[in-house]
């Protein structure tokens, strides 16, 4: 078992965000002494911890690693990363033309410069 501060930092969330997920219901501690409301998290707790992390850095809302954690056979995971990942080739194609627009601007202006 570890208390909050060891817990955060072996799985890298910060003690704010355990306390958040905690109230999202997304990672709850395993044990919460009722006199002094310490928070103890175990192992079981580092491996959601690790999941949401990646989940996070996937663009995923709370709501939607909600949905994830319910799942627990994991059968929507793909449909939803698959989703994600089409709407992130989407942004990028979107921004491929401002960012030749950008380079094409500030060649213009080296030219100038010359």
């Amino acid at each position: 078992m570890y208390i909050i501060s060891e817990f955060s930092n072996i799985s890298g969330l910060s003690k704010e965000t355990l306390r958040y997920y905690t109230e999202a219901e997304l990672l709850e501690p395993s044990f919460i002494v009722p006199v002094n409301k310490y928070r103890y998290y175990d192992d079981s707790g580092y491996f959601l911890a690790v999941l949401l992390i990646q989940l996070r850095g996937f663009g995923l809302s709370i709501q939607e690693m909600k949905r994830v954690k319910g799942d627990e056979s994991f059968l929507n995971l793909e449909t939803l990363l698959l989703k994600k990942r089409k709407n992130l080739l989407g942004q990028i194609e979107d921004l491929q033309p401002l960012v030749k627009e950008m380079d094409e601007f500030l060649a213009s202006g080296k030219d100038e410069a010359e």
